[in-house]
């Protein structure tokens, strides 16, 4: 019998791609998300609200392991008091109900801002790594570092790994489109030092978490996820030096390399991504 696998946030842009990635690999998957459409429904997904402990406890319950990726997003989509408490709500009621379940492992979406972002003020060294940490610059950040405290506890009171994911920002093939608009203006991802991270690769790393050595991810840990190039056709080390001319640069990187370090995801979960914009679009000068 394949191994139950509850993503919750099924419906998002990374919850699409996770589930779909799962199921390609032949586990079995209770899809489930706040809003849903009748479309969705019947395609299976289970609509519940996961600031309620019961329906987390009931949409958690006989599965092996779960990819929680439901909460708001990002900042500025609902009030400060709203983000915060809605996403610490969700986040300690499926951790807590994923350690009374005893399931075998929790993979979850934190986010790049723990980091620091936007870097309105200028990153201390780059590559940015999971050192980095925490400077959250908005509400939205701190419920999740909030979030990735209450990780650290109920991975030792349970003895479950739980995993984060700090991912960048998500895109899918067709935002790639956009990024010609970003070379002129370096200024305009400056926030997030020119990363992103392929949909894809996201699905990837969440199947990484799953399925990464136990002795690996004992405890709770956070990775940042993003892709292996910056969102720019220009060299990263002259980008740093143009709009960050105080921060460090820590050590020889290639051309167009990524500035949020993934080397520990990759050598922790083997996370190796596969999708670039370069793929996609023309990286003309």
């Amino acid at each position: 019998m394949a191994e139950l696998i509850c993503v919750t946030g099924a419906t998002g842009k990374a919850g699409r791609a996770v589930v779909a990635d799962l199921r390609e690999h032949g586990y079995d998957v209770r899809a489930t998300d706040l809003t849903v459409t009748p479309d969705q429904r019947r395609a299976g997904v289970l609509q519940a609200d996961l600031t309620d402990y019961g329906q987390a406890v009931e949409v958690l319950a006989g599965a092996a392991a779960v990819v929680h990726l439901a909460n708001i997003p990002a900042p500025g989509i609902a009030t400060p008091a709203v983000t915060f408490n809605s996403n610490i709500t969700m986040n300690f009621n499926v951790f807590q109900a994923a350690a009374e379940l005893g399931l075998g492992r929790v993979v979850w979406a934190s986010s790049e801002t723990t980091l620091g972002l936007p870097f309105e003020t200028p990153p201390r060294y780059a590559p940015v790594d999971e050192d980095h940490y925490p400077l959250p610059t908005s509400t939205y950040a701190l419920s999740k570092v909030a979030s990735e405290t209450i990780a650290e506890h109920l991975a030792q009171w349970s003895g479950i790994p739980f995993i984060g994911l700090r991912f960048s920002n998500i895109m899918t093939v067709a935002d790639y489109q956009r990024f010609p608009s970003f070379w002129n203006d370096p200024q305009l991802r400056r926030w997030n030092v020119w990363g992103y991270v392929d949909e894809r690769d996201v699905a990837a790393s969440c199947r990484a978490g799953l399925t990464a050595p136990a002795d690996r991810v004992a405890g709770s840990h956070s990775f940042v996820i993003a892709a292996a190039d910056t969102c720019m056709n220009r060299p990263s080390a002259e980008l740093l030096a143009e709009v960050f001319p105080g921060t460090e640069l820590t050590r020889e990187i290639g051309e167009y390399e990524t500035l949020l370090a993934i080397d520990r995801a990759r050598e922790v979960l083997g996370y190796q991504p596969e999708h670039s914009w370069r793929d996609h679009v023309e990286a003309t000068v």
